[in-house]
C-alpha cells in the first residue's frame, strides 16, 4: 500500500509539472483573475448602491443578503471558466500525450492505466483549487471591508463550484479520450455544453421528463448551491459525472485490447455510471444553509409537516411556461418535498402555455389529497397553501414562529484595494509563477 500511494504521488507530481507547462492553464488563470475581480467590483457597486450609497433610496435591509448580491455574482465567473476555459485545460493534459506518444509509454509503466489517469484527475481538481483562489480573496477582501460572510453559506457556495470542475474534469477527459486530436474533444465539449443549456430551455417550455433531468444539468445544478441549498442527490449526481469520465477514459485507451472489448467496458462503465446517477436521484435529503432560510418554511411549521404519517399528493394544473407554476414550485413544492415524508407530485396538465385549456378542464387548480380527502386552492401564498396542506391531512396548525426574521447586512463602503489586487498583484504573481516554472523546466531539461 506504501509504494502504491508513492508511486500516485509521484505520478501526480508529473501531471502537475506538465500542467505548468501548458500556457492554456497560466492564461486561464490570468482571465480567471480578470473575470473575477470585475464580477466583484460591480457586486458590491450594486450592493452600495442598494444600501443607499451616494444618497439614493436604500433598499429593504431584509433583502440585502451577501450571498445573492455579493458571492454569486463573484463566483459566476468559475462558471464560465468551467464551460468555456477549463476543458481546454484538461483536454490538453490527455490528448496531448495521446498526440505525441507519450499515452503509449504510460500504458507500458508499471503502474496499472487506471492509476495513472486517476492521478491525471488529481492533478486538475488541484489545478482547479488553484484558480479558486482568486475567488476566495474576493471574500477576504468583502470581509475586510465590513461585509458580512454565513459560513454554512459561503462554505456551500464553495462545494458548488468544487464540484463544477470535478464534473468538467470527468467530461472533458472522457472527450479526449474518445477523441484523436485535442481540436475534436473541444467541439465534443462544445456540444456537450450546449446541448446542456438547450436542454435547460426546453425543460422550461414543456416540463415533464425533461424538467427532472434538466435539474441536474451544471447551470441547474449551481443553482441548487447558489440559493443556499445541499442536496444529496446533487453532489452524488456531480461526483459521480466526474469519476465515470475518468473511467471512461481509462476503458477508451487504446491499450492494446480489441476495439470491440474496448467498446464492451465502455459501454458497461457508462451503464454504471447512469444507474448511480439514477439511484443517487432518488435520495431526497437536503440541507437548507442560507442564513434567511430562503429554502425552508418556519421551524414550527417545518416540524408539523415531518410528523404528517399519511401520504400527502398534489396535483398541479399548471403548463410548464405558466408564471404560477414557477412561483409554486419555488416556493411551495420544493420546500415541501424537503420535510413531507410521504409527497407525490403530478403535472396532469398538458400543454405549454395553458392558453388552449378547454372550460370544462381544472387547469388552474392544484388539489391536494391525504387519507381519502381532497381540497383544490389556486393559491400559490405560502399561508394559504399551508392551511390547505394542514386541513387535508388533518394535522393541527402550529403556533407562530417567533424566531427573529433575517435582519439583512446592508453596506455602502467601496473596496478601493480590489482593482490593484485583481488587475495588478494577481497578473504579477501569475506570470512570475509561469516564469519560474519555466526556469526549472529548463534546469531538469539541461
Amino acid at each position: 500500500m506504501a509504494r502504491f500511494f508513492r508511486e500516485l504521488r509521484l505520478l501526480i507530481v508529473m501531471d502537475v509539472r506538465e500542467l505548468l507547462a501548458t500556457r492554456a492553464y497560466w492564461l486561464m488563470l490570468l482571465a480567471v483573475s480578470a473575470l473575477v475581480g470585475q464580477a466583484f467590483l460591480s457586486a458590491v457597486e450594486f450592493y452600495a448602491e442598494a444600501s443607499g450609497a451616494g444618497g439614493g433610496p436604500a433598499a429593504l435591509s431584509q433583502g440585502l443578503s451577501p450571498l445573492e448580491g455579493i458571492l454569486v455574482p463573484t463566483f459566476g465567473a468559475y462558471d464560465l471558466a468551467a464551460t468555456l476555459l477549463f476543458p481546454f485545460v484538461v483536454i490538453r493534459l490527455i490528448a496531448h500525450e495521446r498526440q505525441n506518444g507519450a499515452l503509449w509509454l504510460q500504458l507500458q509503466a508499471p503502474p496499472i492505466f487506471g492509476v495513472t489517469m486517476a492521478s491525471k484527475g488529481l492533478a486538475l481538481l488541484l489545478a482547479w483549487f488553484v484558480a479558486m483562489l482568486p475567488g476566495c480573496s474576493a471574500l477576504l477582501l468583502w470581509h475586510n471591508i465590513g461585509g458580512h460572510l454565513y459560513p454554512p453559506e459561503t462554505l456551500g457556495l464553495l462545494l458548488g463550484y468544487v464540484l463544477r470542475g470535478v464534473s468538467a474534469i470527468g467530461f472533458c477527459a472522457a472527450a479526449a479520450a474518445f477523441s484523436t486530436s485535442a481540436a475534436s474533444a473541444a467541439v465534443i465539449a462544445l456540444t456537450f455544453t450546449i446541448g446542456t443549456w438547450a436542454l435547460d430551455y426546453f425543460a422550461a417550455a414543456r416540463g415533464g421528463v425533461l424538467a427532472v433531468i434538466a435539474t441536474y444539468t451544471p447551470l441547474a445544478a449551481l443553482r441548487t448551491f447558489e440559493r443556499g441549498e445541499i442536496q444529496l442527490a446533487t453532489i452524488g449526481i456531480l461526483a459521480v459525472v466526474g469519476m465515470s469520465g475518468l473511467a471512461l477514459a481509462t476503458t477508451a485507451a487504446p491499450s492494446g485490447r480489441t476495439l470491440n472489448i474496448r467498446m464492451l467496458r465502455s459501454t458497461a462503465a457508462l451503464g454504471a455510471a447512469i444507474l448511480l446517477c439514477v439511484l443517487a436521484a432518488r435520495i431526497r435529503t437536503s440541507a437548507d444553509v442560507s442564513e434567511n432560510r430562503r429554502n425552508s418554511f418556519s421551524r414550527t411549521d417545518e416540524v408539523t409537516l415531518a410528523n404528517i404519517g399519511a401520504p400527502l399528493s398534489v396535483d398541479v394544473f399548471l403548463a410548464a411556461e405558466d408564471p404560477r407554476l414557477n412561483d409554486l414550485e419555488r416556493g411551495i413544492l420544493a420546500k415541501l418535498r424537503r420535510v413531507v415524508p410521504h409527497l407525490t407530485i403530478r403535472y396532469p396538465a398538458a400543454g405549454r402555455s395553458g392558453l388552449f385549456q378547454s372550460a370544462g378542464d381544472h387547469y388552474g387548480e392544484v388539489w391536494y389529497e391525504s387519507g381519502g380527502r381532497r381540497l383544490m386552492s389556486r393559491s400559490t401564498i405560502e399561508e394559504v397553501v399551508l392551511e390547505t396542506v394542514y386541513q387535508v391531512t388533518g394535522a393541527t396548525p402550529p403556533p407562530p414562529d417567533n424566531a427573529p426574521t433575517y435582519p439583512g447586512y446592508p453596506l455602502r463602503a467601496h473596496s478601493t484595494f480590489a482593482p490593484w489586487l485583481f488587475f495588478l498583484a494577481w497578473p504579477l504573481l501569475i506570470a512570475g509563477a509561469w516564469i519560474g516554472s519555466r526556469r526549472q523546466r529548463v534546469q531538469r531539461v539541461g
